[in-house]
Order: structure tokens, then C-alpha cells, then sequence
């Protein structure tokens, strides 16, 4: 699961935020293989004089930023960029120069859901994680939560 927040000038951003939603929705399904009805995004729109940007971004410009639970594969994260940048360009003529993205990875544990610590909670989906060992090897899986700790216990032995 994600959470994701999106800022920009508040002219732009009210005008696209539900196109844009739809977008960046689309990736993290094709990039995470995550089910189409989890959607957690968060739109701040700012007025001028709160949101200062360099020279050489537009009025279009946005910031991305996205939480996730660690342990995606470089690849599945470079996709979901890659894609973030493609489907934004073709569809809101936002170019990639107006668009920053940033992925922030914490363990399980550190978040809260539903009541319960993240690594506690039962998922109606599977993460598609790489172990460390399965990073270094350049496997590709999709694993439940329960083969992904004996995955790890494993890379330790």
C-alpha cells in the first residue's frame, strides 16, 4: 500500500487533481500490482506565496511524493517512475521537467493500520517484494507476508 501527496500552485492542481489521480492510480497498479480499489492520495494545493520553485519550472509544476513499505525491487520502483513521467507528459502535457517524484520506504512496523502495527496486519493482496538476497541476485517475486519473513530469515543464516 502507498500513501501519496501531490503539491502544486492551487490554479493547477485543482483543475487536475482528479485526472491526475486516476494517473498516478494506474501506475502504481502496473508498477506494484497493487488492486485498483487502493487508492491513497492526498492533494495539497498551495497559493504563490507558499510554494516557491526554480526558475526554470512552470506554473505546471508538481511534487510527488510517495510512502510505501520497504523492500520493492530497484526495477518495480524505477517502472513506477518511469511511468508517473510518460502517462503525466501524454495525458496532463505536464513535461518531466515540472515533475518531481520521491519514494520514501519504511518498514511494516512503523506504520499504523487499521489498529495494528503494519507488519501485524493481514493484506487482502500480496506485496510484490524482493528480499535483500533476491535484489543482489536480480530475482524477480511476488510473495505473501509470511514467506517474505522466512525469506528474510533465511538471507541472515
Amino acid at each position: 500500500m502507498g500513501q501519496i501527496k501531490i503539491y502544486g500552485l492551487k490554479d493547477n492542481l485543482n483543475s487536475i487533481k482528479g485526472w491526475l489521480s486516476d494517473i498516478i492510480q494506474s501506475c502504481e497498479v502496473e508498477a506494484f500490482q497493487y488492486p485498483k480499489e487502493k487508492r491513497f492520495h492526498r492533494f495539497f494545493p498551495l497559493d504563490k506565496e507558499y510554494f516557491y520553485f526554480p526558475n526554470d519550472r512552470t506554473e505546471k509544476y508538481i511534487i510527488i511524493k510517495i510512502s510505501i513499505f520497504e523492500g520493492r525491487s530497484v526495477e518495480a520502483k524505477k517502472k513506477l517512475i518511469g511511468l508517473l513521467f510518460e502517462r503525466i507528459q501524454n495525458e496532463l502535457e505536464i513535461l518531466p521537467n515540472d515533475v518531481e517524484i520521491t519514494i520514501f520506504e519504511t518498514p511494516k512496523c512503523n506504520w499504523g493500520i487499521r489498529g495494528l502495527p503494519g507488519d501485524e496486519v493481514g493484506l487482502n493482496y500480496k506485496e510484490n517484494f524482493a528480499t535483500p538476497l533476491a535484489s543482489r541476485l536480480g530475482v524477480k517475486i511476488a510473495i505473501s507476508e509470511k514467506q517474505l519473513i522466512s525469506l528474510k530469515f533465511c538471507d541472515f543464516i
